[in-house]
């Protein structure tokens, strides 16, 4: 048993949809989110950049807070420095882009399947190969969506302005016919209604929110690293790099009441 937090991170509010998902599903588990909207986004960045931003961060989640495992909800993060972050710090350290694939070839019925993405990760070819190795007859389409992000860190989910982009960025994927369609990073479920309304009824988004967590608790078990039972109430803290009432403001509308208050981190 490890009464110690989860730690996760994200260049925003995206990963707040994988903290919903880890709450909602581990309610006794403590959680340290940690968005760096003063550095936000992170999709045009450099992956070396974004490398040594994601070690930074866990470096602060574990070093100062003292968290039991990592997740890496950004899945540009993830695909610059995953693999790193696992060989450089003594927590397990989890992604969501494996979870996501995995549920997006089983979910696929012809086998043609597609990613959405910030430029960062669909350059990364980490997508390219999850898929090729979780399911290799499978044919995948990979779309960069630059400004998607954007939008959301905004809070602006279905303007005319989202419905254009949304059709001019899109359009590679419905050309291939894909079945079903990976929100490949955790900003873009909070756009799920206009990327529906573009792609059609007939294909399936897939956000790797709630498969991420099943890989949580899956690893807690194996583990043996749950919350001991009797510890007292599951605790939630928020912390941002960026300007904190909007991080409060746009946060307590995307994650709920559990973001009742953050605190501000200022890098050294």
């Amino acid at each position: 048993m490890d009464d110690r937090p989860i730690g996760m991170f994200d260049s925003g509010f995206g990963g707040l949809t994988v903290a919903r998902a880890v709450i909602d599903l581990l309610p006794d588990e403590s959680l340290v989110y940690l968005g760096d909207t003063g550095r936000y986004p992170y999709g045009p960045r450099p992956l070396e950049q974004v490398a040594e931003f994601a070690h930074q961060i866990t470096a602060e989640l574990v070093e100062r807070r003292n968290v039991k495992m990592v997740v890496v909800a950004c899945n540009t993060a993830a695909a610059a420095a995953l693999h790193s972050l696992q060989e450089a710090f003594d927590v397990p350290v989890v992604g969501v882009i494996e979870p996501g694939v995995r549920a997006l070839v089983q979910t696929s019925a012809t086998g043609r399947v597609g990613v959405i993405g910030t430029v960062g990760s669909v350059r990364s070819g980490a997508y390219q190969a999850a898929v090729a190795l979780e399911s290799p007859s499978s044919e995948l389409t990979a779309v960069a969506c630059p400004g998607f992000v954007e939008f959301v860190e905004r809070g602006e989910f279905d303007s005319e302005q989202v419905h254009v982009l949304a059709r001019a960025l899109l359009a590679p994927a419905r050309e291939a016919k894909v079945d079903a369609l990976l929100l490949g990073c955790t900003h873009y479920p909070y756009l799920a209604r206009t990327i529906s309304d573009v792609m059609g009824r007939d294909v399936v988004l897939v956000s790797s929110a709630d498969e991420t967590a099943f890989e949580v608790r899956r690893l807690l078990i194996d583990l043996g690293m749950q919350r001991p039972a009797g510890a007292g109430p599951a605790t939630q803290q928020f912390v941002t790099t960026g300007d904190l009432d909007w991080f409060e403001e746009l946060g307590r509308r995307l994650l709920g009441p559990e973001l009742d208050r953050a605190e501000r981190l200022e890098w050294a």
